[in-house]
This record gives C-alpha cells, sequence and structure tokens, in this order.
C-alpha cells in the first residue's frame, strides 16, 4: 500500500492490515416491537391496578358491572403487569442482548416475529376473557386452556431461537446474562406445563388435573418459581447486561455472578411452600419451603452487592444518568425485597402476616421497585437505540419519571406496610374473655386511609408511565439518526 493512503478502519485490522469480518447485521426489528408494546402493555396493566386499587378504596367505582369488579380485573392487572409488561421486557431484552454477546444475528427472524405477534395475541386474549370470567382460578395461571397452549409453543419458540442464537455464536464465551435467560426459559416451560395440566370440559372451561391439597402445592410450586424464574432471574439477566453497558464498566465480580446464579436456581426452586404457612400442607414441606426462603438471601445479596459494586469509580454519573438511577434504585429494591420475603417466610412473621395487605406491600416492592424499575432502565437504553437515534427525546423528561416512579412506589409499599400489620394485630387481638377485640368489618374501615394512600401512589406510578409513553413517541419521531 502507498503512503498516504489510510486504511478502512472497517475493513482492515490495526495490528497486522489483515481483512475483518465486517460486523453483524443484528435484527433489532423484533426488538423494537416488543420495547413499543412494553411501555404500551405498562400503561394499560398499571391503569388497570389503579382502578383495582380505587375500588377498594372506593367500591361504587366498579361501577356495578360485573366485567369490572375485583375479582376480574385484578387477574387481570397482574397478567397484564407481569406477562404482557415483562413479558414484552423480557423478549426485547433477550433478543437485543443475545445477538450482540454472541456477535450473530439472531437464528430465525421469522420465529422471532412469530413470537410477537404470538405474544400480543396471547395479551389480547387475556385482556378479552378474564373480565367475563373465563378463568382457571390459579394465581398468575389464570388464563384457560387453549391459552395455555398458545403460551408453552410461543415460548418454546423462544427457546429455540434463543438457543439457536447461541449455538451459531461467534463469542466462544457464554456471557452470564445468557445464564440466567436460559434459567428462565427452560424452568418456566416446565413449571407452566405441569401447572397447567388440565381436563377441558368446554372451550372456555377445564378443570386442573390435581386436586385438594396437591393442586395448592402444585399451584404454588408454579406461583413462586414464576416469580423466583420469570421476575427475578430473566430481570437478572437484563441487569447483568444493561448495567455494565450504560455504566460504561464492567461487572464488578465474574465468579460472584456464577455463584449468585448457581446458588440462586437452586434454592429458589424449594421455596414455594412458604405461600402455604398454617394450611392443610404437610408441615415438613411447609418447614422446607422456610428454610429454603432463608436462605435464598445469601445469593440475593450477593446478586444485589455485584450490581451495586459495579459502580464502583463510576458514582458520580448518577447525578447526571437518570438511567444508572432507575437501575441502582431497582437494584436496592431488589435487596430489600429479597430481604422481606424470607423474613415473612418465618412462620411466627408469617402469623401476623399472612392473608394481609402486608403481603401486598412485599409484592409491589419486588414488582414496581424492582422488576419495573430495572425494565424501564433497560427500554430507555434500548429504545433510542433500536430506533437508531442518538438517545431519548428528553433527559429530563426520564428524571421526573425517576423521582415519580421512587415516591409513588415508597408511598405505595408504605401504605401496605402499615395496613398490613394492622391488619395483623386487630385480627388477633382478643378480650380477656378470649373473644375478638374487633370484628372483620372494623378492620376493613380501619384499611380505608391506607387504600386511599396506596390509590394515590399507584396514580404517581402511572403519571410517570406516561411521561415515559410520550417520551417513547417524541423520540420515535425524530429526525435526527444515529450514526451506523
Amino acid at each position: 500500500m502507498s503512503e498516504g493512503v489510510i486504511q478502512n478502519p472497517s475493513t482492515q485490522s490495526h495490528t497486522g492490515g489483515m481483512p475483518m469480518e465486517p460486523p453483524p447485521s443484528y435484527n433489532d426489528a423484533v426488538v423494537r416491537k416488543f420495547c413499543v408494546m412494553a411501555v404500551v402493555w405498562g400503561i394499560v396493566g398499571m391503569l388497570v391496578g389503579v382502578l383495582a386499587a380505587s375500588e377498594l378504596a372506593f367500591p361504587f367505582m366498579n361501577l356495578n358491572l360485573p366485567y369490572l369488579t375485583f375479582g376480574r380485573i385484578r387477574p387481570l392487572h397482574t397478567n397484564a403487569v407481569i406477562f404482557a409488561f415483562g413479558g414484552c421486557v423480557l423478549f426485547a431484552s433477550i433478543y437485543y442482548s443475545v445477538q450482540r454477546t454472541s456477535r450473530v444475528r439472531l437464528f430465525s427472524d421469522t420465529i422471532a416475529d412469530i413470537t410477537f405477534w404470538g405474544w400480543q395475541l396471547i395479551i389480547v386474549l387475556a385482556a378479552l376473557t378474564l373480565p367475563l370470567g373465563i378463568t382457571a382460578g390459579k394465581e398468575y395461571a389464570e388464563l384457560e386452556w387453549p391459552i395455555d397452549v398458545l403460551i408453552a409453543v410461543v415460548w418454546v419458540l423462544l427457546g429455540v431461537n434463543f438457543f439457536g442464537t447461541l449455538w451459531k455464536r461467534k463469542e466462544k464465551h457464554i456471557y452470564v446474562g445468557n445464564w440466567f435467560f436460559m434459567a428462565l426459559i427452560i424452568t418456566i416451560t416446565v413449571l407452566h406445563v405441569f401447572n397447567s395440566l388440565e381436563i377441558p370440559v368446554t372451550l372456555f372451561k377445564s378443570y386442573s388435573a390435581y386436586s385438594g391439597v396437591q393442586d395448592a402445592m402444585v399451584q404454588w410450586w408454579y406461583g413462586h418459581n414464576a416469580v423466583g424464574f420469570f421476575l427475578t432471574a430473566g430481570f437478572l439477566g437484563i441487569m447483568y447486561y444493561f448495567l455494565p453497558k450504560q455504566a460504561q464498566m464492567p461487572i464488578y465480580s465474574y465468579k460472584l455472578s456464577i455463584l449468585h446464579f448457581w446458588t440462586l436456581i437452586f434454592l429458589y426452586i424449594w421455596a414455594g411452600p412458604h405461600h402455604l404457612l398454617y394450611t392443610a400442607l404437610p408441615d415438613w414441606t411447609q418447614t422446607l419451603g422456610m428454610t429454603f426462603s432463608v436462605m435464598l438471601i445469601a445469593p440475593s445479596w450477593g446478586g444485589m452487592v455485584n450490581g451495586l459494586m459495579t459502580l464502583k469509580g463510576a458514582w458520580d454519573k448518577l447525578r447526571t444518568d437518570p438511567i444508572l438511577k432507575f437501575m441502582v434504585v431497582a437494584i436496592s429494591f431488589y435487596g430489600m425485597s429479597t430481604f422481606e420475603g424470607p423474613m415473612m417466610a418465618v412462620r411466627s412473621v408469617n402469623a401476623l402476616s399472612h392473608y394481609t395487605d402486608w403481603g401486598i406491600g412485599h409484592v409491589h416492592s419486588g414488582a414496581l421497585g424492582w422488576v419495573a424499575m430495572i425494565s424501564i432502565g433497560a427500554l430507555y437504553y434500548m429504545i433510542p437505540r433500536v430506533f437508531g437515534k442518538t438517545g431519548m427525546h428528553s433527559v429530563k423528561l426520564i428524571n421526573t419519571h425517576f423521582w415519580m416512579a421512587t415516591i409513588g412506589v415508597v408511598v405505595y409499599i408504605v401504605a401496605m406496610w402499615i395496613s398490613g400489620i394492622t391488619q395483623g394485630l386487630m385480627w388477633k387481638a382478643v378480650n380477656p374473655d378470649g373473644s375478638l377485640t374487633y370484628t372483620f368489618a372494623e378492620s376493613v374501615a380501619a384499611m380505608h386511609p391506607y387504600y386511599v394512600m396506596r390509590l394515590i401512589g399507584g396514580l404517581i406510578y402511572l403519571t410517570g408511565m406516561l411521561l415515559m409513553g410520550y417520551n417513547t413517541i417524541m423520540t420515535g419521531k425524530a429526525a435526527e439518526r444515529r450514526p451506523a
């Protein structure tokens, strides 16, 4: 090559002048669709949640319509925020990160599109059937058998695409985030299939293949591990990829991340019986669930420390980067929730907390504090990139959203903590003659101010999501493009 001719850095090596492999072309179109629908379903799901909260504070809010009664919209809310919002975030994050950590395009663009449209169809079918009272009556598994079959098909197709992409990867190492995604895909497949074994009676009605206490045991083996693998392992995969990317720092300890992975998946699978303390479940099974729940503190806090310590030497970035704020607060809520959960699984604590609003507060500290906040951080990272923009439309709006989400979740969970402990104490209070001090109706009436407080917290959180929706629309409409 003659002197003065500059080599093309995209095709020539800086070491020996040998041609380099062209950068892979990633399928970000499907990621973009999942990101947009995650924002849409997040708004819809939280709006339904606010309606449910308003009905508990002001029962007339159901307008005396059977389709809007709390018993019907509550499962609609949980399915919308967990599987519609959370599910779309997981699909987007898996498809986005597995391509980049493998340095190859998705195994199949066609399968990716099928999973997108199939997942949206499942969500729409849930939104139609649950308000009509068509339900299997199982927590987090309310959908009837034809929809269950469709869920299994779409989920297995996600697995085919994910593992197919890993199989053809050009990066020898499988990054730890993908390990958590593996655990998510494999375990949720097994949990969903076996908990959903049922005998169809009509197109819209079936009966569980299990009965009595066995049905309860299988349900909470599924129910708690849906939390453990869908809402924990999956979103830890998101944390391990997007936190270092946003912070521009390597993960603090890769060895700790592997230890976190193996201990978490081994211990979590046994914790389900803590939902059935003081029931007909055999005592040994209850004790097993309680023991493994307490042991879960170790891997959970190891993961929290690993996440927070990733920012060692870069804490100053929190002053100017609201996306990092979302991620750090999410990890903090993860640590808090994974201490609170094992504590509530101890029999002596559970005697006070069981069936009270304390459980609702715990669930939402994990759902709104951990899952939603890490999801929002990941979405704010992905959205401008998959739209080909240099950044989100407004950083100020992201910052405003952060404070609304933080204040909203704190107001919500504090209200439920106070409400739950008050309930437990009122239910257990007895007079000197052994009679109950308070009637159940009196305990319900005492909850009213806390239910109003929860409604306010939910409204604040929902308003933050609406800001995110506006920010996403304006980002997509922006004319400027990010260089390829």
